[in-house]
């Protein structure tokens, strides 16, 4: 029996063509009913059921007896109807059937069977990735904020705590708190960059895919949408992340961070971190270089501004752009409004606002660089802050420099004759005696040029300023103010090799001890600093403030006529304890040290220490006032200023330096100048000014009263202690007749031998003193303090 007759065949019971229906005859001659097929037990249409052998469902027509018609179930053994196998399937070797048996090509077949998988893989994966997400969100710790974001600029201010000397800073940034801000300050940056800020989750989840898609697939940056993810990405990660995983970490920490903290600390922080251009980082910096005030004080105008070019600072920058400026500002006000902040009369009335120029300058050019370079030395010194901490810790430092004393010294120095010789040096400061406070300084025209400070670290011989040493060594030793000397020139004195001579080869006579000091006599201070001893002489220097190790501050007799070469700061301090009545106290700048919260981290606390007995200091405090009180006194052009002033003036030998050195009880003043040769030794003073010579009674001590005109003007007149007229008067007569020299020069050029031998004392003559001539002071032309722009 071939594979076709043992299939089972489905009788059709459609009519042949050609033939019309045909009605069997019960009584026709051979058509008897017909005999089911094998295994069949019932008439009709038969549908076996899953696992039957031949259950069939029948539908018998009029008249038939025996037509039927089966359809078999998946695992039917029934073989009625269809191909082998059966069912939609077909069975082995047919074609895939619908649930009508109407055969499925194949293809589409295959099609579905794809789609189904891809779905169940594609839930598979879904499910997956979102339970992997979940445990990542569950164990990704919220990282501490990254270092960029937490750095500070550090500010340096004049001793007013408020006029800005400099802020030095790896970012400009001063964080400040918001909350204290006008509330449309914070709400321009929701209008600008998150109107839904304050209900959303912290995360936009259709500009995260955005944003991966655009950094992953095309390779640009982009950042998140909402400001909790800007907030993450610049407070936390620190920079723009590039990779899947970087950005679905951003995303999770917003979303962790948006639940933790809350919405006005994220909008705080996130408005102290972001970048405004102009090297500002965060909302004060930014309020300070576009519109030169602090962000306490913007107006809504302003603030729409600043928070509408955040997107793109440097380039939307109005001074580079003001159309897209002012579109974005039109965009935040729109928003403004929309959210309530501002009602739509109050936008219609709105300007744009205007901004200042920005000048990137390097806060170390000009005189201040010496002010800032000092400020920080100490602060290092003082505190172990580094460099480092200072840049980035935000401290706020307080000096002691006051702006209108800095002002008049500039003012003064720039009031210089012209022709000086151009590697001329000049140094000036100013200090408050009775705390040590320095309160001006110039240390130079420009520190980006030369980076030694006139003030702080060169040094100069010192002249005749440290003849008041001597004589406070001799009334210590009992000598008095009228002990009487030969001040003749060209007079030899023990202890010196070659004649001592005075300035412009002056005579003087027998002089006292005060016209000898007004009148910077040398020949009667190489005697009386012999009487006392150098030792001495070098032991009250020490004592009032000269650093012990000072090049050139040795016990010798040259040392009275200023063979050591201090600096300039030295010498206003040992000044200072003049003034005081014989206290020292130490010169500082820094005040006080602020950290970033406001705590106080450094106080300067002053001790003054009593080194003198007063009534030495009286006597030595009256003389030195007779070098500005006496017509022709070495420092008489500051009588001009009409208060009670004491000094001394100071010529190196060959003119190589010139000083000036006054106080009052208030403040004392140091002024000198001296010129460097090409590989740094001291030259002459090229003469300038209408000056044949640079003496400290010249130019110095006219750039003296200039800067201090204007900084005592203001104070009380206060006189200094009356004289005590300690000690006795020398009773020898002098022994030694003068030699005039016909080229002498303030300090002589003879050098002194090891041991000088004792000279006896002359008998005291007493001579009346003049009274001084004042002259009108010329009036200085000032020049503002000017604050840094960073």
């Amino acid at each position: 029996m071939s594979e076709d007759d043992r299939r089972p065949q489905r009788k059709s019971t459609r009519p042949v063509q050609g033939e019309g229906p045909q009605r069997r005859s019960t009584g026709a001659s051979g058509a008897g009913p017909r005999r089911p097929t094998t295994g069949s037990t019932s008439t009709g249409r038969a549908r076996p059921t899953t696992g039957s052998t031949s259950t069939t469902r029948t539908r018998p027509t009029t008249g038939s007896t025996s037509t039927t018609r089966t359809r078999p179930t998946t695992g039917s053994t029934s073989t009625s109807g269809g191909g082998r196998g059966g069912g939609k399937k077909g069975g082995k070797g047919g074609p895939p059937r619908d649930r009508h048996g109407k055969p499925i090509p194949r293809w589409k077949y295959l099609l579905r069977r794809i789609g189904i998988g891809a779905l169940a893989s594609g839930l598979a994966v879904f499910l997956l990735g979102f339970i992997g997400l979940f445990i990542r969100y569950e164990t990704l710790p919220v990282p501490p904020p990254s270092a960029f974001a937490l750095q500070q600029a550090s500010t340096i201010f004049y001793a007013d705590g408020t006029t800005v000397m400099g802020r030095l800073g790896q970012a400009d940034r001063q964080v400040v708190d918001v909350s204290k801000l006008p509330p449309y300050v914070h709400l321009a940056f929701v209008a600008a960059e998150d109107r839904s800020f304050y209900t959303n989750p912290g995360v936009d989840f259709m500009g995260t895919a955005r944003a991966l898609i655009k950094t992953v697939v095309f390779g640009k940056k982009q950042g998140g949408s909402t400001i909790t993810q800007q907030y993450v990405e610049r407070y936390y990660v620190g920079k723009t992340t590039t990779d899947i995983k970087g950005k679905i970490d951003e995303a999770l920490l917003a979303l962790k961070i948006d639940k933790q903290q809350d919405k006005d600390v994220v909008l705080g922080n996130y408005m102290n971190t972001v970048y405004f251009g102009r090297g500002a980082y965060g909302i004060e910096a930014a309020a300070r270089n576009y519109f030169g005030k602090p962000a306490a004080d913007l107006t809504v105008s302003e603030s729409a501004m600043l928070a509408g070019i955040l997107p793109a600072p440097s380039r939307w920058d109005p001074a580079l752009n003001l159309a897209q400026a002012t579109f974005r500002w039109n965009y935040v006000l729109d928003g403004m409004v929309q959210g309530g902040t501002i009602t739509q009369t109050e936008r219609d009335a709105m300007v744009f606002p205007t901004t200042i120029e920005y000048a990137n300058n390097n806060v170390f050019a000009g005189t201040q660089g010496y002010l800032l370079r000092t400020a920080l030395d100490e602060v290092t010194a003082t505190t172990g802050k580094t460099q480092e901490d200072i840049e980035t810790q935000g401290l706020s430092i307080v000096t002691t420099i006051q702006p209108a004393a800095q002002q008049s010294i500039e003012a003064a120095v720039a009031q210089m004759p012209t022709g000086a010789a151009p590697n001329l040096r000049v140094a000036a400061v100013t200090m408050d005696p009775t705390t040590g406070a320095i309160t001006g300084m110039y240390g130079g025209a420009d520190y980006l040029t030369i980076q030694s400070n006139a003030v702080t670290q060169d040094i100069a011989q010192a002249g005749s300023t440290f003849k008041p040493f001597a004589l406070v060594a001799a009334l210590e030793s009992g000598i008095s103010l009228n002990s009487v000397y030969d001040g003749n020139t060209n007079r030899t004195v023990p202890g010196f090799d070659s004649p001592v001579h005075n300035f412009l080869g002056v005579n003087f006579g027998n002089i006292n001890l005060i016209q000898a000091t007004a009148y910077s006599v040398n020949t009667v201070y190489t005697q009386l600093n012999v009487d006392v001893g150098p030792d001495k002489t070098r032991e009250v220097a020490i004592k009032a403030g000269i650093p012990e190790n000072t090049a050139g501050l040795d016990a010798n007799p040259s040392n009275v006529l200023g063979s050591a070469s201090p600096h300039a700061i030295d010498l206003a301090s040992a000044y200072s304890t003049y003034a005081t009545g014989g206290l020292s106290t130490q010169p500082f700048m820094v005040a006080s040290v602020t950290d970033s919260k406001g705590n106080l981290y450094y106080e300067h606390q002053t001790t003054p220490k009593r080194v003198f007995a007063e009534d030495v200091m009286a006597d030595a405090t009256y003389a030195m006032q007779q070098v500005v009180n006496l017509n022709g006194g070495s420092g008489h052009f500051a009588a001009q200023l009409g208060r009670p002033i004491a000094g001394k003036s100071g010529t190196s030998d060959a003119n190589r330096s010139a000083w000036f050195v006054g106080f009052t009880p208030q403040q004392v003043g140091v002024v000198g100048m001296y010129q460097v040769g090409p590989n740094g030794e001291a030259e002459e003073i090229t003469p300038f000014g209408g000056f044949r010579q640079i003496t400290g009674g010249s130019i110095p001590s006219r750039i003296w009263t200039w800067m201090m005109g204007p900084i005592v003007k203001d104070q009380p007149v206060v006189d200094f202690p009356a004289r005590a007229n300690i000690g006795k008067a020398n009773t020898s007569t002098p022994s030694s007749s003068p030699t005039p020299s016909p080229s002498p020069s303030p300090t002589p050029s003879s050098k002194p031998s090891s041991k000088p031998s004792p000279t006896p004392t002359p008998k005291p003559t007493a001579q009346p003193l003049p009274k001084p001539t004042l002259q009108p002071l010329p009036k200085p032309t000032p020049t503002p303090v000017q604050a840094v722009k960073p």
